[in-house]
């Protein structure tokens, strides 16, 4: 195993820098460029020095020794001045001692994966950790990356195995009389399990849009003050506006946290008929990211009929308040009339929905998840029809199982490694 080194901290000038080493050599590596020999495990203050005994730079130095560190392997870290010159000096100085090697993006993680210290539903936590923007992603990601989902699936996993085995001792014992009938224990360790599985699926899709944004969509027909209402939330020139119908053709996008969540605004193309080509095809895109987003605000006259069908939860608001002598349940970007109250509704619709999010959080864990489901299902149909069919309801504990390891990266995802190793910076 290679030992390897990278800035820990992020690239640019700061008051503090952390350069990581990890691997066989590290505590070799310290001691070299430290001068003197490190603790097996401490912090040090030291003068670092290069291979000519010239000074670097004075730092604290933390010294890990295997498997007590974040990788798994002996560890050193060094905290410098924030400078990019000490920054270069020390990882020149690094390079050039014999073994030692510049980390990839996300190797560090990546060994703390493959020596057991995180699973991957926690490097994915980790990386929304790294990634989170408001205060809603970095609650979720916490979760994660300590230990939830991994601590739910093993759970899963060990009444799974109670029942495989309790139906595994009935097929062994199939040509003596066993005195004890299983099934209903096992019919109700498999229910536990589904049940827990089902609700865990069902808020996938909300915990996907805390760790990637809510889409709210501005729709109504031209010229009613949606660009000008999304310039008044975005607090900013975000769109172009005009007294002319068809300004905005394109879909305008303006990210915000509200209440801790995170939100896309969404500015379409006013809804409408028109002869031209161009427009229409902003207004066709218009229509589609209407449909798919998670929340509409609509601008319309109460007896006008909306050209996109309303959904539970949707807003709907008379334009262009400041010009109405009657402003009730009406709103207006240019005068403020009625903003802070669109924004606490939105607030609240989505604080809502977001109480329903589960732990798992990825497109990835639903898969396995419900591959799990579906082999739970079959196996409770198959212990239905009888001891004679218990192995192959034992079969498909067995490939629930394997779902459930694939949930945490045991088995199955050397594929996505890569993949998601990519994300990660140098130094992590």
């Amino acid at each position: 195993m290679d030992t390897i080194f990278a800035l820990a901290s992020a690239q640019g000038k700061a008051g503090v820098a952390v350069i990581r080493i990890s691997g066989p050599l590290a505590l070799d590596a310290g001691a070299q460029i430290c001068g003197g020999e490190l603790p097996a495990r401490g912090t040090s203050l030291r003068i670092l020095q290069d291979e000519s005994g010239e000074r670097l730079d004075e730092a604290l130095v933390l010294s890990f020794s295997a498997p007590k560190s974040f990788t798994g392997e002996n560890t050193v870290e060094f905290q410098t001045h924030g400078s990019t010159a000490v920054v270069s000096a020390v990882l020149d100085s690094l390079g050039r001692i014999n073994g030692l090697r510049m980390a990839e993006p996300g190797e560090f993680t990546r060994r703390a994966l493959e020596n057991g210290n995180l699973d991957l539903a926690q490097v994915e936590g980790l990386a929304d950790l790294i990634d989170a923007e408001t205060e809603a992603q970095r609650r979720q990601a916490q979760v994660v990356l300590a230990g939830g989902l991994g601590r739910l699936a093993e759970s899963w996993r060990t009444s799974l195995i109670r029942a495989a085995s309790l139906i595994e001792v009935t097929i062994d014992f199939a040509d003596e009389e066993v005195p004890v009938d299983v099934t209903p224990e096992v019919s109700e360790l498999l229910a536990h399990v589904q049940a827990g599985l089902e609700k865990e699926t069902a808020g996938v899709r909300i915990a996907e849009r805390i760790r990637s944004g809510f889409e709210v969509a501005i729709v109504g027909a031209p010229n009613v003050g949606k660009s000008t209402l999304l310039n008044a939330l975005a607090g900013r020139e975000a769109a172009i506006t005009s007294e002319y119908a068809g300004t905005t053709r394109d879909i305008i996008e303006v990210r915000m946290d509200l209440a801790g969540l995170p939100v896309t605004l969404l500015d379409t193309a006013g809804l409408r008929d028109t002869d031209d080509h161009v427009e229409g095809i902003g207004i066709a895109l218009a229509r589609r990211r209407a449909e798919e987003a998670d929340l509409r605000v609509f601008l319309a006259e109460d007896s006008e009929v909306l050209d996109v069908e309303m959904r539970a939860g949707d807003i709907r608001l008379r334009p262009k308040a400041d010009l109405r002598a009657e402003q009730g349940n009406a709103i207006s970007g240019r005068s403020g009339q009625g903003v802070d109250q669109l924004v606490d509704h939105v607030s609240s619709v989505l604080k809502s929905r977001s109480a329903q999010a589960g732990i798992a959080t990825r497109a990835r864990h639903r898969d396995a998840m419900l591959s799990a489901l579906l082999s739970l299902t079959e196996a409770q149909d198959i212990l239905r029809r009888g001891p004679e069919y218990y192995d192959i309801a034992a079969e498909e504990m067995r490939s629930a199982i394997r779902s459930l390891e694939m949930l945490v990266g045991r088995i199955g995802v050397e594929n996505l490694l890569d993949e998601i190793f990519s994300s990660f910076c140098l130094g992590k």
